[in-house]
């Protein structure tokens, strides 16, 4: 039976992984048809890609009411992001820093840890609070969209408080959809019909096998998303483990794999700066957009081992790499092999708090 389950739950990590790369793809494909620009297209789907393993274990464990589950494989999965991924880049090579990673991103990034910190101080993430952090998500993704020449290199943390309390998001997203309406509408008036006949044809070409693509991919997601929360809810209670320690060691790995591979990558061609990005805007999805969704569809309730534990080492963790972007605006290799020191360590403070 062990074995068995074993081999569904690396089954259900291929299909999520290999799932999520095509549905990526297909899904850029069809939004370039579209007219989709490149950029929102990065900013979205491409930075989503790597965080829907996470998302589709997420959501399909809170159907099943493993709340502690989600709450471990979002909080590890962010830990993993930060100590694990960055610290095996920067002993890769040295990640070149800049300041809008520190005082945009980064402290966007220690304020959903300290979020997530308050909400489980009760033991639940509730409904409602779900639904303000997929606010906070979708004013951090205008925040990003939004651009206006008096903000270039200023548009921080500061603004991003200001910008989600005073709902200008709202306006921003109104903006940029009657922007996108005219411009679609100016362009279809001034083709001729031969043109606009071209255009159906181009578009009909490849929007089948995309769609094609898209539907196998988001299969195989949901599919290996069922058997891995399954073969991990059974390792759980095999191993009389929680399920948030579970979460947060077997599941957080596994989900974390997409964002290991493009980071080594990236770090041996000397793009670290690149991971680090990409490490920062996965934590920062994690929090606000998977648990959102997750709380949205059932409350999470949380342990007291993630709320004096796991949370305080990942607020910790959070702190430490802002202040290696800020010590002389690169993260060194020592200062990598910190973060894996550290990320040892935590794991084995994890199983031996669990009484392994």
């Amino acid at each position: 039976m062990a074995i068995t389950n074993i081999l569904l739950f690396a089954l259900g990590l291929a299909l999520l992984v290999k799932g999520s790369d095509y549905f990526v793809k297909s899904a850029a494909s069809i939004a370039k048809k579209f007219g989709v620009s490149e950029f929102v297209i990065g900013l979205t789907l491409v930075a989503l890609g790597t965080s829907i393993p996470e998302l589709a274990s997420a959501v399909f464990a809170s159907i099943k009411h493993a709340g502690t589950l989600v709450i471990g494989n979002v909080s590890g999965a962010n830990i993993a992001n930060i100590c694990l991924i960055t610290g095996t880049a920067a002993a890769i090579a040295s990640i070149k820093t800049r300041e809008e990673m520190l005082k945009r991103d980064g402290y966007i990034m220690l304020l959903s840890s300290v979020i997530f910190l308050i909400f489980i101080l009760n033991g639940t993430v509730s409904r409602i609070e779900g639904a303000a952090l997929l606010l906070l998500y979708a004013a951090y993704v205008m925040f990003l969209i939004e651009e206006k020449p008096e903000y270039i290199g200023k548009y921080h943390f500061r603004e991003f408080v200001d910008y989600f309390f005073r709902f200008r998001y709202m306006i921003t997203m109104k903006s940029r959809i009657m922007a996108r309406i005219r411009k679609r509408r100016e362009k279809k008036n001034g083709m001729t019909p031969y043109e606009k006949r071209n255009v159906w044809e181009l578009f009909k070409a490849g929007i089948a096998k995309d769609l094609f693509v898209m539907a196998v991919g988001g299969a195989a997601v949901a599919y290996g998303a069922s058997l891995f929360v399954n073969s991990a809810i059974f390792f759980a209670e095999m191993l009389s483990l929680p399920k948030a320690v579970i979460g947060v060691s077997i599941v957080s790995i596994g989900t974390t794999l997409p964002e290991l591979s493009v980071t080594i990558s990236a770090a041996r061609k000397g793009f670290g700066n690149i991971a680090l990005g990409n490490v920062i805007g996965s934590c920062i999805t994690n929090m606000f957009l998977i648990l959102g969704v997750s709380a949205a569809i059932f409350p999470l309730h949380s342990t007291s081992q993630v709320l004096f534990f796991i949370a305080p080492f990942l607020i910790i963790a959070s702190v430490m790499l802002l202040a290696f972007i800020k010590s002389h605006w690169e993260i060194r290799r020592f200062e990598g092999a910190i973060f894996l020191m550290a990320y040892v360590a935590f794991m084995i403070m994890l199983f031996l708090k669990s009484g392994l």
